[in-house]
């Protein structure tokens, strides 16, 4: 091939893959100043959220009862930040409006955001306590609570949502769904930030479980390993979109057991005390202290 043949080869590609028809849904044009979300700085802030409400099991190891209130103290500043210049970022890609306009409105509302989540760590602490508590009790190969929040994947799944999902309580674009997706790159746990989970919660094994954005999850609930919680169906619009946003994934309420490889499908109701076997399908309610199991 000769030079020439090569510098048309790539005039061309640059020509198409520029091409404004190529690009529909896929370009997002960057205003000056206002960047995409940073995935390598959320990791950050989840590493510092995990120092905060685990300290000494994450983050510098050398933390002591004389020195937690300083490392706290320098750590909360830190994510206070970082979170701060991330929920801007995320603000104004969702963001209509353009230049200055955007950034003024935006700073101000993704500091008092960041002030907001900060202010609610004492109790995402206290909920991740009683899942901690939840997976020691469910399982009889653990020894401590620090063997369960230093190897459990659960446990580091559940500070990505449960943060995540704070932040989507606040109205924060995009940010909640990417750090819900770290959690899932990082231990197969697949739950959407706008699930609604209660205390108790744990999740045996954890690989492979989905758990869909209009969940919602009672207290004391006990899933295994490749269950989903998903959708049935998706009622369509006059164009034959999709509807979003209506209620389509189950209710799980309290002291609901589901193991593993089980299915729940659509917008069913899993009554109190209620049993899912393993590899079954469920896509109609169950009356509360029932079982379900797969038949031979």
């Amino acid at each position: 091939m000769s030079n020439t043949d090569f510098a048309r080869i790539l005039a061309r590609t640059v020509d198409d893959l520029s091409a404004p028809e190529s690009l529909k849904g896929l370009f997002h044009q960057h205003r000056d100043g206002n960047p995409l979300p940073s995935g390598k700085v959320l990791e950050e802030i989840i590493s510092l959220a995990r120092s905060i409400i685990f300290p000494g099991y994450f983050g510098k190891s050398s933390v002591n009862t004389r020195t937690l209130r300083y490392h706290l103290g320098v750590n909360i500043e830190r994510m206070h930040k970082l979170l701060a210049d991330q929920v801007m970022a995320g603000l104004c890609f969702s963001c209509d409006k353009g230049g200055e306009q955007c950034g003024g409105a935006c700073a101000a509302k993704a500091t008092a955001t960041a002030t907001a989540l900060i202010g609610r760590l004492p109790q995402i602490r206290a909920t991740l306590a009683t899942d901690v508590e939840a997976a020691y009790n469910g399982d009889p190969a653990a020894t401590s609570y620090g063997e369960i929040i230093s190897c459990y994947p659960v446990i580091k799944a559940l500070v990505n949502y449960r943060i995540a999902h704070e932040l989507h309580t606040l109205g924060v674009p995009l940010i909640p769904r990417i750090i819900t997706e770290m959690a899932h790159s990082e231990t197969g746990i697949d739950i959407h930030p706008a699930a609604q989970i209660g205390h108790h919660f744990t999740i045996d094994h954890g690989t492979g479980v989905v758990i869909g954005a209009t969940c919602i999850i009672g207290n004391n609930v006990k899933l295994y390993q490749g269950v989903t919680l998903g959708a049935k169906s998706f009622p369509l619009d006059a164009e034959g979109n999709p509807i979003k946003g209506i209620p389509r994934h189950p209710i799980l309420e309290d002291d609901v057991v589901v193991y593993s490889n089980a299915t729940v499908l659509g917008r069913v109701r899993i009554g109190r005390g209620c049993v899912v076997g393993a590899n079954i399908w469920v896509t109609e309610n169950m009356e509360p202290n029932t079982k379900k199991y797969k038949k031979e």
